[in-house]
């Protein structure tokens, strides 16, 4: 049976591509910001726009009251946040759900370097509401 077709699913192969790429040569032993570094060097050659860590205002009742980075903003379509942890939690999905709405994104990446094996989930905002697939 052929893998289910999700919006940009092309960006999202690509970007998990990477990332296997990326585990494959370092490891799961380092820090965030080395993956980070990796990936963007795997990114360009992968022809994928994208802006590390971009800094985006948030607002409440239509007042600024701060900013927030994430990890990677791809085709200015994908959020990626990286993580070098032993376990993805909770609070990592609850992290990424608060970024697809400050950001107004639909389609977000969490991805896990610090795994023996490369861990990796797909948040889809919907109008009605956030899933993973």
């Amino acid at each position: 049976m052929p893998a289910k077709e999700y919006k940009y699913t092309d960006i999202t192969e690509k970007i998990i591509g990477c990332a296997m790429r990326v585990h494959a040569t370092l490891g799961n032993e380092f820090q965030e910001v080395i993956y980070q570094r990796a990936l963007t060097i795997e990114f360009e050659k992968a022809g994928l726009r994208f802006n590390r860590e971009p800094e985006i205002p948030i607002f409440y009742d239509n007042v600024e009251i701060g900013t927030r980075r994430v990890d990677f903003l791809i085709e200015d379509k994908i959020l990626l946040e990286l993580k070098a942890i032993t376990k993805i939690e909770e609070t990592n999905y609850a992290q990424i759900i608060n970024y697809l709405t400050a950001y107004k994104l639909e389609i977000g990446l969490l991805i896990n370097f610090g795994e023996k094996s490369l861990v990796f989930k797909r948040f889809i905002k919907s109008v009605k509401s956030i899933k993973s697939a």
